[in-house]
């Protein structure tokens, strides 16, 4: 099983995911990305960082599950997920799988949807964080403080892909009918372990 964290951007996906992993119930699926890496970033927890030609080599060897690219303003960055099993690892769903622990992994809506078609409904569940989008922008702004013109403009070109990404039209398509409000991170935190307790619990 997968757990799968979706939200737009700075809607606090990245403080979420490290306070689900401080309990040790989850196993990390780390993305990868041809991104350059972000300061505080290490390999290997948020992402594996490749060059763009070792990321489309695994691309033609059929291992990543699902891949995206993004025009941005620093040119195109590639995303991608591989599952366990091309890892050398096993997926399973439930307590089948080599540890007893589900997955935690985090992307956007449209990975989402080509890891569900690949696993099913019983093998992901998503977890789809909002946050009010002057608050986001606040965030955003202040993750980047100093970062330069660039920086800014790549801010309002994710902002606005956001709208057209998790529109309300295609989370329906999706099959999100969860939404956590992360204006407060403990209470959100709480209700998505609770949540995840619950489900645990009734598929044994």
């Amino acid at each position: 099983m997968i757990y799968y964290l979706m939200g737009k951007s700075a809607s606090g996906k990245d403080s979420i995911y490290h306070r689900l992993l401080e309990g040790g119930r989850f196993q990390r699926l780390v993305p990868y990305t041809t991104r350059p890496m972000r300061e505080g970033e290490e390999e290997g927890r948020e992402y594996h960082f490749l060059k763009e030609e070792s990321f489309l080599h695994y691309v033609s060897m059929g291992k990543m599950a699902e891949y995206r690219v993004y025009d941005t303003v620093f040119g195109k960055w590639y995303y991608g997920t591989m599952l366990p099993e091309a890892e050398g690892r096993s997926l399973g769903t439930g307590s089948a799988s080599n540890s007893g622990k589900p997955y935690l992994a985090i992307g956007t809506l449209e990975s989402f949807l080509q890891l569900k078609k690949k696993l099913g409904e019983d093998g992901i569940t998503p977890i789809y964080l909002e946050v009010p989008d002057a608050v986001r922008l606040e965030r955003a702004y202040h993750r980047q403080e100093g970062s330069g013109k660039k920086t800014k403009e790549e801010i309002l070109r994710r902002f606005k892909a956001d709208d057209a990404d998790f529109s309300e039209e295609k989370l329906r398509q999706a099959g999100v009918h969860k939404r956590y409000q992360n204006a407060n991170l403990e209470d959100c935190l709480l209700e998505i372990e609770e949540d995840i307790k619950h489900e645990r619990t009734e598929t044994g």
